[in-house]
């Protein structure tokens, strides 16, 4: 027997859609008979070819860009019960040397101020509807990341922190508040900032002997948005790495 989700009709946004994680979980939302807004900096890409999906376009390093797509994607659906905050990026390794003020701004406001930004953009929504919201933070917000990753690293703790705080403030109002946190994903993410040694030295280290697709962590972003599920989980980080770290 097919178990029912709960997620049949219900508007999600996606933030950094465009490929790896953010594309394998609105592809799923939208297996899942969601009505899925798929956000973007600028080029669609994976997010294109998912059936009925709305794209929506904006830098999230800009605060206002934040506001605007989240009230875009409010006006495509009548309302929001999801929001996934997925956009970040490391934006290159910056050794302690190198942060400069003009550095820690771009990485904390793309990975930390967007996410902020976009929760308290969607909230009248949210506890409009009771829904939630799930954060992607990372492995590396426990580990501290490998050198010349310290602000991205840094400001994936400050969304881990942020969920566990928002999880207690917002329960009153009906909102569940959770992150997922992927290890080590082979997404273009690790292509760029990870050399092909570093990467296998990696996953010798991983319990399961390989390394993370981008779909193994969609099923993480269906259970934390199913009211049926996970109606009774607030405040958790996911940790999807196959065996990395066990905290």
């Amino acid at each position: 027997m097919a178990i029912d989700l709960g997620l049949e009709g219900r508007s999600v946004l996606v933030t950094g859609a465009n490929r790896g994680i953010g594309a394998a979980a609105a592809r799923a939302f939208a297996a899942a008979g969601c009505r899925v807004a798929a956000h973007c900096h600028s080029d669609p890409g994976e997010a294109a070819a998912i059936e009925g999906v709305a794209i929506l376009r904006g830098d999230l390093a800009d605060m206002a860009e934040v506001r605007r797509v989240v009230a875009e994607a409010e006006a495509a659906f009548g309302g929001l019960d999801v929001l996934v905050n997925n956009a970040g990026h490391m934006l290159g390794r910056i050794p302690l040397a190198e942060m400069d003020d003009a550095a820690v701004d771009r990485v904390f406001d793309l990975n930390a101020r967007s996410v902020v930004a976009a929760c308290r953009a969607a909230l009248p929504a949210l506890v409009a509807s009771q829904g939630c919201i799930v954060n992607v933070t990372s492995i590396s917000a426990r580990s501290g990341g490998s050198p010349g990753s310290g602000l991205y690293s840094s400001a994936k703790a400050f969304v881990s922190t942020f969920t566990r705080a928002l999880a207690t403030e917002l329960a009153p109002q009906g909102i569940r508040v959770n992150a997922v946190s992927p290890g080590t994903i082979a997404t273009r993410f690790h292509e760029v900032y990870s050399s092909p040694e570093k990467l296998e030295a990696t996953r010798r280290r991983i319990p399961l002997q390989r390394l993370g697709a981008a779909e193994d962590c969609a099923g993480t972003f269906l259970y934390l948005a199913s009211p049926r599920l996970a109606g009774y989980v607030t405040g958790q980080i996911i940790e999807v790495n196959g065996g990395q770290l066990m905290p």
